[in-house]
């Protein structure tokens, strides 16, 4: 039994059947005048836009304009508007309107305006105000005697003598510190400057923008700073003597085996990198000179720094029979001698992991910096010409990207940063993988023209109307909206925006294919454009919508990505329903006849048959408003009858017809292999529906949330795999640049006995058991036998053969034989004699190569060397296999091999030059050059003095020093003083710009409150499960703080001292202004890692919220501690996930809301709403399920991404719908007399199909494959953006081929034809929803929460 025709939207059953009564009595008449009344009826304004759209010239000028305004804007704004700045930063997404972003931005503005910077190079408060904050303690010490002074008793007298005594001794301690401080400050000066703190790194994710994060030091008289040096060293420049820049490497071991980073194989490689970075050609222009290389005399006149490295003590110089640490030696040193000694300094920690201890010396890593001095020469000090001098830097600095890219080895893999380094190589992905936009709009070119049925001209006007859209976009992005970055997720509009352009261009050709019935010119034009512009404006108004619903993203990046977006998409359906109806009038009249007769020219030339253009009238397409059935189709059988309805211009399979036209042969194959079958088996369908949405369903609530940070960039890439050691490396904000053997040891004499060369293969922790000093100190490594080149070697002999011609025969041969008459070569002229490599993979000797031997040549065989297998077809046979290097190894020598471009084609080795002069052109399998181990007898060669030097072996090395605290966990601090940040100037919320002024705390008064300050620090501290042993650095550097605050109050006694290296600063920071402390910050290393997963690490901060809360809580009501709040940089890193995933959400169900309202309007019916909101639904629980199938986790990332499907998915069902109804428009009155219910929703379905399917699956094809370069960026948010994408545009246009058709040919409206006042009504309907819930949410805020709930 059929489903009768339920009611209208919003519209009583009684009306319903009434209206659809007169609807079917004016059926036929509606029909047969559609055509004869578009133009005429008094529609003014459409005829007048049908005959702009039909004369030549007008929509030539039409054309003209549309191409000429998107230009002229653009070079408005790019002349006259301030510049887009592109922000590639990850502090884009960070949420400036959060607690938590404001609590550390207060902190970071306090800290700036009181040391003047929150970077990389802070200056503690020992710099900047040392001498105020001493007078005001002293000062308060001195009050404190007065007041005592007035009480006079015998005891009060002893009191006072014994506080002034106090006191004096406190002021001549301060004087003599100061001055102490004041004479180390100017060696510290001479050296270059000390050991400075780097703040943890407010941009550690940093994606590419450029900030001065650099302070620059050294802002005393540089002339008499000159003065001081030369006075110590007469030959020493004052030029390249402050450490400004760095560059970070870090060394991993890989591969097999013990991931040791100490082995002999590994450490040489570690040599041989930083000897290749010192190596450069202008190394010299910008590397550190500080004063203490003049004492390493083995360093040379360059007095250039050699990196910061445990590798000073491990390959040490010698010279003058004294050692110097200097990492410049040729050989390697006692392995567990030379790490005994570092041991004993703290700052050696800085070098390794965390699993490294005294008694196992292992370490998986190994760090090192190379230091870059300025003033650079040219420069006279540090302040002349800053930003030029960094740019001089940053252009000689990035050329080590390549090199260091290339150094990684089976055994080590070496990664690198540095701010230039790191951002240089930021931008460089971005701008490579938005290269990979123009091979998908290379391949969307392609298939449009392909589906156009390879017409130029619609090809180039579709695709111009799109770009014209985005640069119209991009207008009214900057210039009206005010928006001033574009952030990295607007990059992914260069590739979806295709797809969705696409979309309405196919729709507009579609249409106009289909109305080709119509033969006034401009009765067609008009019902393409009211026809198309419908049902485009419906998609884009949605796409949209969707897109605009992340403009309530509280994250700046996601904020003005749902803008930009939105702007793109609603420009994008605007311009191409302008510029594709005036392109399509001049292709009709002008452009097609002259294409036709070239294709016609071209296959008469070809012997093919003629097809006709993509949009002929001679097409042999169903003209949808003349679709007529013939009389009788309809028997008592509806379903075998729906399927066999033969139309009076019958669409034939495309082998059987003449027009041979891409979108006929894709047009029959949906009708009769997708729509037919779908129709046909619509239950099976519907069934296998309801399964698939229930087991979708299922895997949706199994999708958890992340459960690690954020990855940024692919897992394998030297950026990525920086960023997550960064979360685990020892002292990660600390910079050692001083901490080598360089400057730590002192040059003494080499003792000959202590000269063990057995440890020069390795070393055996047995060896160094019989020391005292070393019983604990036993290594785990494994002893080595290896030498400088193990593992099994062979030699291969050449050997030459003259043929009297150009052509010489080279033999390769494992044989010191040699048969007459080949000749041996001689070591001249690049020949060479013989080679060695090795038998199997070793080391980074990996690469393959092959000595085939071919006999076809007769008299003599050829041989060829190739990296490829020998290729049979052309007689050649395997002879041997070797494998040699492709980068430069330690110990290697490089050679060229090529294969002669003439007969018979021998191969040849030489040591130069590229091609051996034999070849030309560039490298391949039979041409290059490859690097093979030095001869045994270059190897074998005396070694130094310092080979196997062991440092302890006489046991004077000492104790290993203690780990210090290293800022592996979160720094947490806690502040008082400070209320919040005023941001009331601030006109967007935008990282970039104005942070705002800090609001202080009136009442805060540090004297008052000395007591309670110092309860809380010891409270805190106390607790380790928050706070790491040592981690408590309560008070700021210098001032011996620790010895006055006693003396202000009994409980400032045994404050917790913090275990830092030797030289690094406090964070504790206290902020003074008008002879008043108006704000002071304890700092607390964490116990938090911060290579969790953001939803995890809440509830660490949780616990130190609640913690710190209940401590506050026991204060007195009149304390202004009370005030007082805990603030972390990371917190700011784990809300800004957690929010985004919170408001993608919300974002996807405003979108929805958005949605269903819409569609409510277009179709104004329940039983056309339906099928969409099933199909949506289904859409995005199958995509969510995808997503859970493949292990992916629910981020930052996939929850954007998501917010965006209800306005992707919504798209091709809604096409077919409003195919439904121009079905139902067109339907006979006779035929629709003679059918029942169920066969017209058949024919509908069928018919709309047949009207929509080739645009909408055209769409779908472009629109995948537009996002499928996105598959391969670096970038990690681009490319799961758009597997995404991908993956919903493929199951949206399955379902809507497929399930959406199914539910149409089973529950759609038969007579149902849309009137204009069902919409009005749906439309008033939907705007009495929409404020009905405006108000109940407004009530519910005013309401407030009812009590008793909290």
């Amino acid at each position: 039994m059929d489903l009768e025709d339920e009611p209208l939207l919003f519209q009583s059953s009684w009306d319903a059947e009434k209206e659809e009564e007169r609807e079917e009595e004016g059926g036929e008449s509606d029909t047969q005048t559609n055509g004869r009344s578009s133009t005429t009826g008094g529609n003014r304004v459409w005829g007048a836009m049908g005959w702009v759209y039909t004369q030549p010239w007008v929509s030539g000028v039409v054309l003209g304009v549309g191409v000429f305004l998107p230009c002229a804007l653009s070079a408005y704004m790019f002349l006259y508007c301030p510049p887009l700045d592109i922000d590639l930063s990850y502090s884009a997404f960070e949420v400036h309107s959060h607690f938590s972003a404001e609590r550390f931005d207060a902190l970071t503005i306090a800290i700036k305006t009181q040391l003047g910077s929150w970077d990389r190079r802070r200056r503690d408060v020992d710099h900047y105000d040392s001498t105020a904050l001493q007078e005001l303690l002293l000062d308060m010490l001195g009050r404190q005697g007065d007041g005592t002074s007035n009480r006079t008793s015998h005891g009060g007298l002893n009191s006072k003598s014994l506080k002034n005594k106090m006191f004096k001794r406190v002021v001549m301690q301060q004087r003599g510190d100061a001055l102490s401080r004041q004479e180390t400050a100017r060696h510290g000066e001479a050296r270059g400057g000390k050991v400075e703190v780097w703040e943890e790194e407010k941009n550690t994710t940093n994606l590419g923008k450029s900030e001065s994060r650099e302070s620059i030091e050294g802002e005393g008289d540089s002339e008499r700073s000159q003065t001081r040096m030369r006075r110590f060293a007469p030959n020493y420049s004052y030029l390249q003597s402050q450490a400004l820049w760095r560059m970070e490497l870090v060394f991993v071991a890989q591969g097999g085996g013990d991931n040791n980073i100490f082995t002999p194989e590994r450490l040489r490689t570690i040599h041989h990198i930083e000897r290749l970075l010192m190596q450069h050609p202008q190394f010299q222009q910008f590397c550190w000179k500080p004063l203490e290389v003049l004492r390493d005399l083995p360093l040379g006149p360059s007095y250039c720094s050699p990196p910061s490295s445990l590798l000073s003590y491990l390959f040490p110089s010698e010279q003058g029979g004294r050692i110097y640490y200097d990492g410049m030696g040729p050989d390697l040193a006692d392995i567990h001698g030379a790490l005994s000694l570092a041991i004993t300094h703290p700052q050696f920690y800085w070098y390794v992991d965390e699993s490294l201890a005294p008694d196992r010396l292992s370490s998986s890593l190994l760090r090192s910096e190379i230091q870059f001095g300025a003033p650079l020469p040219s420069y006279c000090s540090l302040q002349d010409r800053p930003e030029e001098q960094r740019s001089r830097f940053r252009n000689f600095v990035v050329q080590y990207a390549d090199i260091l890219a290339q150094q990684s080895t089976s055994q080590v893999k070496v990664l690198y940063g540095g701010t230039e380094l790191f951002d240089n190589e930021v931008r460089q992905t971005f701008h490579s993988d938005m290269l990979l936009a123009l091979i998908s709009g290379g391949c969307i070119t392609l298939l449009v023209y392909f589906l156009t049925s390879f017409s130029m001209f619609l090809t180039f006007f579709g695709l111009t109307s799109i770009g014209l859209s985005c640069l119209v976009a991009l207008f009214l992005y900057h210039v009206v909206f005010g928006v001033r970055y574009l952030g990295i997720l607007n990059g992914v509009a260069a590739f979806v925006i295709i797809g969705i352009g696409v979309d309405d261009v196919f729709v507009f050709m579609s249409t106009f294919r289909q109305a080709s019935h119509l033969v006034h010119p401009v009765q067609r034009m008009v019902y393409t454009v009211k026809t198309a512009g419908r049902a485009t404006f419906l998609t884009s108004f949605t796409t949209a919508a969707a897109y605009a619903a992340n403009t309530f993203s509280q994250i700046p990046a996601v904020h003005d990505f749902g803008l930009f977006m939105a702007l793109i998409v609603s420009c994008c359906w605007l311009w191409v329903s302008i510029l594709m109806p005036a392109a399509l009038c001049i292709w009709t009249q002008c452009v097609d006849p002259q294409e036709n007769a070239c294709l016609k020219w071209w296959k008469a030339l070809a012997g093919l048959s003629v097809s006709h253009s993509p949009l002929s009238d001679e097409d042999d397409d169903v003209a949808l408003l003349s679709v007529e059935m013939e009389p009788g189709s309809c028997d008592t059988d509806v379903d075998a009858a729906i399927l066999s309805l033969s139309v009076e211009t019958s669409l034939s399979s495309p082998e059987q017809g003449t027009s041979g036209v891409v979108s006929a042969y894709l047009q029959w194959a949906l009708r009769h292999w997708v729509a037919e079958p779908a129709v046909e088996k619509r239950n099976v369908i519907l069934g296998i529906y309801i399964l698939v949405l229930l087991l979708s369903a299922g895997c949706c609530c199994l999708l958890r949330p992340a459960t690690h940070a954020p990855l940024l960039f692919r897992p394998d890439t030297n950026l990525q795999t920086l960023l997550g050691l960064r979360n685990n490396l020892s002292a990660q904000g600390v910079s050692c640049h001083m901490c080598s053997g360089l400057f730590m040891e002192k040059p003494h004499l080499l003792h000959s006995p202590t000269h063990t060369t057995p440890s020069m293969a390795g070393f055996n922790p047995q060896q160094h058991t019989q020391s005292p000093s070393n019983s604990t100190l036993q290594s785990p490594i494994t002893p080595s036998t290896s030498s400088i080149t193990t593992g099994p070697l062979l030699t291969v002999y050449v050997s030459k053969l003259d043929m009297g011609t150009s052509i010489t025969l080279y033999r390769f041969s494992l044989n010191t034989s040699m048969p007459s008459p080949w000749k041996g070569l001689s070591p001249k002229n690049g020949e060479v004699p013989s080679f060695q490599a090795y038998i199997e993979p070793h080391s980074n000797f990996s690469m393959h190569m092959t000595v085939c031997v071919s006999h076809v040549y007769h008299p003599h065989p050829r041989w060829l060397i190739t990296s490829q297998s020998c290729d049979p077809r052309h007689g050649w046979r395997s002879e041997f296999s070797f494998y040699v290097a492709s980068a430069e190894q330690q110990h290697s020598r490089r050679l060229y091999f090529a294969q002669h471009k003439l007969s018979p084609h021998p191969s040849r080795v030489c040591a130069e030059p590229p091609g051996c002069v034999i070849s030309s052109g560039p490298d391949g399998p039979t041409r290059g050059s490859f690097y093979t181990p030095l001869p045994t007898d270059s190897t074998s060669t005396k070694r130094s003095k310092t080979s196997g030097f062991n440092p302890c072996s006489g046991g004077g090395c000492g104790q290993p020093a203690v780990r210090p605290l290293v800022d592996t966990g979160a720094m947490v601090f806690v502040v008082f003083g400070i209320l919040g940040v005023n941001r009331t100037q601030r006109t967007d919320n935008h990282v970039i710009g104005d942070m705002g002024s800090v609001i202080f705390d009136p009442n805060f008064d540090i004297f008052q409150e000395i007591g309670h300050l110092c309860q809380i620090c010891k409270v805190i501290s106390a607790n380790k499960q928050l706070v790491k042993p040592g981690g408590a650095q309560c008070l700021p550097s210098g001032n011996k703080l620790s010895s006055i605050l006693p003396l202000l109050h009994p409980d400032c006694h045994s404050l917790p001292e913090p275990n830092l290296l030797p030289g690094q600063l406090s964070h504790g920071a206290v902020g003074t202004h008008g002879g008043r402390v108006r704000w002071l910050s304890m700092a607390f290393e964490s116990t938090t890692y911060k290579g969790k997963s953001s939803f995890q690490t809440r509830s660490d901060f949780l616990q130190w919220e609640t913690f710190l809360q209940e401590q506050l809580s026991a204060l007195p009501e009149s304390s202004a501690l009370r005030r007082g709040f805990q603030t972390c940089e990371h917190w700011k890193q784990i809300f800004m996930e957690i929010i985004g995933v919170e408001s993608a959400l919300c974002s996807l169900l405003l979108s929805l809301a958005i949605c269903v309202a819409a569609v409510s309007v277009f179709t104004a019916h329940t039983l056309l709403l339906l099928p969409i909101l099933l199909t949506i639904l289904g859409v995005i629980c199958l995509v969510v399920a995808i997503m859970y199938w493949l292990g992916w986790e629910l981020g930052a990332v996939e929850a954007i991404s998501l917010s965006i499907l209800v306005g992707s998915s919504v798209d091709y069902c809604l096409h077919l719908v409003e195919g439904y109804l121009l079905a139902g428009e067109t339907l006979p009155a006779t035929l629709g007399h003679t059918m029942d219910l169920s066969a017209k929703r058949q024919r509908r379905t069928l018919d709309a199909v047949n009207h929509v399917g080739v645009a909408i699956v055209s769409s779908a094809v472009t629109t995948v494959i537009s996002t499928v370069p996105l598959f391969f960026c670096v970038i990690v948010p681009f490319a799961k953006f758009g597997q995404i994408v991908a993956i919903n545009t493929v199951v949206s246009i399955l379902f809507t081929l497929t399930v959406t058709a199914a539910m149409l040919a089973t529950m759609g409206p038969a007579n149902f034809h849309r009137p204009p006042g069902a919409v009005l009504k749906a439309s008033l309907a939907v705007l009495g929803t929409t404020a009905f819930g405006v108000a109940l949410c407004w009530a519910g805020g005013q309401l407030g929460p009812v009590p008793g709930t909290q």
